[in-house]
Order: structure tokens, then sequence, then C-alpha cells
């Protein structure tokens, strides 16, 4: 049986083709298209993802897509009127957007598949899940696991926030649901917007942010924006938020609680913004603990499946893990809006259609490679058509030019393989560095990724070696799990150090791999296994036989305000807009000094705030 599965029209529009439940291929549409988030119907994706599964949209038996939008109007509707006169405005911006297209999906998802060559009977094929249902379905479906509670929590679907399920087998029972507008991603999500970053891509700067910061409003936060309850259920003081009705996150009433305006895009951030972001992160782990705490209680489970955007929230995740009540943990790597698609797919096929389900201890996602890869000729034709000058090397040659790149403190454009599907980058698409060098998180962050200098950068490392460097000792192939370098391996901090605030905690270094470790010790972790990414894995262990040491920085392939790079052109580019200094594509290599320097672009002049 073939099933397609679409996400699209909020953010981050995405496709999924799965074969008898096997999840085939899945991409984002941004990745395409170039356009970051990009929310439009996912042609493309959808283009690929057929031409990856070798079927055309005749051979498809369901289309599903990933949440009901009579639902979501419904729920804009009756926010709309139980907030009147308030959000007028905003009513009038919202209403010819959907009575023109959103209202009328089934139709809008008819003709854009016509387009692609269905036939006319495509809308009778046609299938809609709920929103929370596919964040749920792409978590226990695709986990290892025949039994599980499964935690989803986002923004907002059509009208869930926050929902529990059960797991078993072939079957998910939704089990309890908080609604809008109460809601721990919307939560987050206006603290960012206060903070000063982009509302749904800007979440992981606050993460990043917090360790600079005290936890100085946490009272403030707990007393007058939020009722939390002993089992993590809570609910919002809407007179602080304009989410409802406006079209802002926060008020003046919010504004005056910490005493001043959101901060502006590209301001300075000041010790107040840590201190915030260090509050609503200590607000939300401890939202996300007493749920989870709660869950085991009720239930004696000792799975536990999260998807949604908060699941993304790597070091809420950690937090999970350290308290230890369920005994295996696993977080769909494509959480977002994006991973819906998978999530409707399978929904359709175990659900709808109650097929059978085989767990063999391990995950569907196939370490998230389900992208496009290029071929020799694709990627010689590519090159060569950019003006690009490169070289073929063997396997052997191309690991030890890579490992001399590294070593010598060279920023390196790593493109293997098949494109990772979801927002992190793991060794497919992917800027390495050598964590060792305790210039190289600024240098990457201004040179590289032309972003601010606090944003820490994730360690990947060999999984066998993974316990000997960090406070960490289960997989972690998708870096949602945030964990202490081990003791042994950090540096001791001075005491005129240690009185340091803010973003002067910076250049400290505090381990052996000072690039990759937080100001609080902490770092995001991917482990690397020989199976899921052989030549990855090959790659860390020829660095770990030169240096001893096993790590290697690992950044997404792109730079700020871009999608990660998809094809070989696009690589290509980013190599020549940006201070990478080597870009190795499968086994062809590119080094920057002796390309044309008139193939140069400046992105620093271009960008904007992602």
């Amino acid at each position: 049986m073939n099933i397609l599965g679409i996400s699209a029209f909020y953010h981050d529009s995405a496709a999924c083709v799965i074969v008898d439940g096997q999840i085939i291929a899945a991409a984002q549409e941004e990745r395409f298209t170039r356009k970051k988030h990009d929310a439009a119907f996912p042609k493309n994706a959808i283009e690929y993802c057929l031409n990856a599964a070798g079927k055309n949209l005749d051979q498809i038996e369901y289309v599903v897509f990933y949440d009901k939008s009579f639902l979501k109007f419904e729920r804009l509707l009756e926010t709309y009127i139980a907030f009147a006169p308030r959000g007028f405005q905003s009513f009038l911006t919202a209403m010819p957007i959907w009575l023109k297209e959103k209202l009328f999906q089934k139709l809008l998802l008819r003709d854009e598949l016509k387009n692609l060559g269905a036939d006319s009977n495509i809308e009778s094929r046609l299938l809609f899940a709920e929103h929370h249902q596919s964040h749920a379905a792409s978590a226990f479906f695709a986990s290892p696991y025949e039994e599980a509670v499964v935690l989803t929590m986002d923004g907002v679907g059509e009208w869930t926030t926050t929902s529990v399920a059960i797991g078993c087998g072939n079957r998910l029972e939704a089990v309890k649901e908080i609604h809008f507008p109460h809601s721990i991603g919307l939560l987050y999500s206006a603290f960012t917007y206060y903070l000063g970053f982009k509302v749904n891509s800007g979440e992981y700067k606050v993460m990043g942010l917090a360790p600079y910061g005290e936890t100085k409003y946490v009272d403030v936060i707990l007393s007058k924006l939020l009722d939390l309850k002993a089992d993590g259920s809570f609910r919002l003081d809407m007179q602080y938020f304009d989410y409802c009705t406006g079209l802002k996150m926060t008020n003046k009433k919010f504004d005056a609680l910490f005493g001043d305006p959101p901060r502006k895009p590209e301001q300075p951030l000041t010790q107040k913004h840590m201190d915030i972001a260090a509050s609503i992160q200590w607000v939300t782990e401890e939202i996300v603990l007493r749920l989870t705490r709660a869950l085991f209680n009720e239930t004696g489970r000792k799975n536990l499946c999260l998807a949604g955007g908060v699941a993304l929230n790597c070091v809420a995740n950690g937090r999970i893990l350290r308290d230890g009540k369920f005994e295996n943990i696993w977080i769909q790597p494509a959480a977002g809006d994006a991973g819906g698609a998978v999530g409707a797919a399978l929904a359709a096929y175990y659900t709808h259609c109650d097929k059978p389900r085989r767990t063999n201890g391990k995950d569907a996602m196939s370490g998230t490679y389900l992208g496009p890869s290029y071929n020799n000729g694709e990627i010689e034709q590519q090159l060569s058509s950019a003006g690009a000058r490169f070289e073929r090397l063997s396997d052997a040659d191309l690991i030890t030019a890579t490992v001399d790149a590294l070593v010598a403190g060279k920023a390196v454009g790593w493109f293997q393989g098949r494109m990772e599907f979801g927002p992190r980058a793991l060794g497919a698409r992917s800027i390495l560095g050598d964590p060792r060098n305790p210039a190289m998180q600024k240098t990457l962050n201004l040179k590289v990724k032309y972003r601010e200098s606090f944003r820490p950068f994730a360690p990947a490392i060999l999984r066998e070696d993974m316990a000997e460097w960090f406070e960490l000792d289960c997989d972690s192939p998708y870096m949602l799990f945030v964990a202490n370098v081990a003791k042994d391996k950090r540096t001791e901090v001075t005491e005129q150090e240690s009185a340091l605030f803010g973003i002067d905690k910076l250049n400290i270094p505090r381990s052996e791999i000072p690039a990759v470790t937080h100001v609080d010790y902490s770092a995001r972790i991917q482990s690397v296994d020989r199976e899921t990414n052989p030549r990855f894995h090959e790659l860390l262990s020829a660095f770990k036989a030169r240096t001893g040491c096993p790590v290697l920085i690992n950044t997404s392939f792109n730079i700020r305000g871009e999608p990660i790079v998809c094809s070989p052109k696009d690589a290509f580019r980013c190599f020549m807009g940006s201070e990478i200094e080597l870009l190795v594509i499968e086994n062809y290599i590119l080094y920057k000094e002796k390309q044309d320097n008139r193939l140069k672009t400046n992105y620093s002049t271009t960008l904007e705030p992602d």
C-alpha cells in the first residue's frame, strides 16, 4: 500500500511517501525552493518523494493531510467572538485568506494534486488527520516501541496544544488534551517574540541564550502569567497576551510586567534579556517534568514518545532523561509541523487501514536520511555549470584530506548521501570543525554562519566513545538530548572567570572540547554509529586516530536566513558566499583558494534575521 502524507499552508511544508508501512522518502519544501520555512503547497517535495519511491500519483491509494482546516476555522471564529470587539483588525486580515484558501482546503489540495498529474478520482482518496494525531503518530508509529505513552506539545493545532495518547501495536488512543489558548508552545513563543527573535524559528535562540542568564523572573512568570498544577496541567492569564486577537504575541501589560517594550531584532542583548530567557526555559522544563512525572505515575508505562515543536527543546528533553522515570525515551526528529507529513501517512496506514505493525528494536526514520542524494554525473554537471574547480579522490584520500583540513583549523562543508529530514543536520549536509579549537565557536558563528556569537554548536561523537566524554550513555542520534561534558574532560574555571556575567562568559574555555561546551558545561549531543552513517563514522574515527578526540563540531550546512543546502549547486553557492574553506561532496573535494574569486558572493550584507 502506497500513502502520501502532506503538511502545508502554515509553516515548514513537507511531504512523505510510505510503502507498506515503510518510510521511503520525506523532505521539506524549503530545501527545494530555498525559502526558509516555506509554507506553500509542497510541489517539489511531493515530486521528489514520488520519484524516490518509484511511484506516480495514480499508484497512491491515499493522500493524507496533517490537520483539519474546518476545525481550525471553528477555533478562529470562536476565539474572535469570545474576545470581541478586541481583535477586529486581525479578524479583517485573517478572514479573506481563510475564505479564499484555507476553508476550502480539500478543493485546493485536489487542484494542486491534479496539476501534478493526479486523475479525476484523487478527491475520493483524500484523508485528513487531526494535527496532534499526526504529531502523535509520527512519534509512536516511527518509534521502536510496541507500547508507549505519547506526549505531544506545540503552539496549537486545531484546538489542541498539548495531548497525551497511549500507543499499543497499531492503535493510538488519545486520552487527555489541553486546549487553546493555553499552550506551552505559545508561551515560549511569546517570550521569543519579546526577546526580539522570530516566532516559529527563533525559539532555539532563547534556549541557547538561557545559560548566560539567571532565573530571576521565574516567580513573576508563575505568579502572573501561568497557573501551573502539580500534574503539569496549566492555564495562561490571557490579559498579558495578544495572540488570540492581535498581530503580536504580547501586549503592553506584558511589557509593564517586565519593565520594557519588546527588544527589536538585532538590538544588543542585555543581561536582563538573558535572565528572562533563563527564566522561561526553567519554567518550560518544570512544566514538561511535571507532565512526564504525572504520566509515569498514572500509566506505569516504561516507554515515552515525544513530538510537537516543544519536543525540539533538547535541554528539557535532557531533564526528562535524567529524571529517570521512563526507561526509554524516543523523540521524533522532525518533531515540528514538517513531521506531520510523516505522522499523517503513518496514521492512515495503521489506524485508518488497520495494518499490522511490527517493531524490530529500531526506529523507522532511517537516521532521518530520507531526502535526495546525487550520483557522480549529477554532481559533476552541477559543479561544472556553476564554474567550480574540483578534484575526485579515493575514499581513503578523501578522509585524509578532510582530517588534514579540520586539524588545520578550517571549516569544512560536508555533503554526503541522502539529505536529512527535519531541522537538524546530522552528517549529510553539515559544516564541520575542530571542537578543540577555542576560537572555533566564534569563528563559525560570525564568519561562516553570520549569526549571533552566543549560539552554541553541537558535538558529533562516535557512539562507542560517548560515555567517556559526556554524562550520557544512551543513543542520541538525532541531537535531541542535552547533557554535560564529563567532569574529567572539563577545564577548571578561575575565581575571576566564574564571577563574569552574560556574554563575558563566552570566551572562557571550559573543557578539552571548548567549541562545543556551553557556558553551563552542557552540549547538544549527536551519537554517530557505523551502521546508520558509515562515512561520517569513518571520518570521526580518522579524526580520533589523528588527535585522540572522537568529536567534531557539527552544524547545519547553511548560513543565517537560508534553509540547509539540498543539492551540490546549493552547497557550492553557500561555500562561495561564506568563509567555509573546504567543500567535500561525496568523493569530490573543492579548495576555496583554487576557486575563481569572481564567483564569490557577499551573503553578509543581504541576510535577513532568522
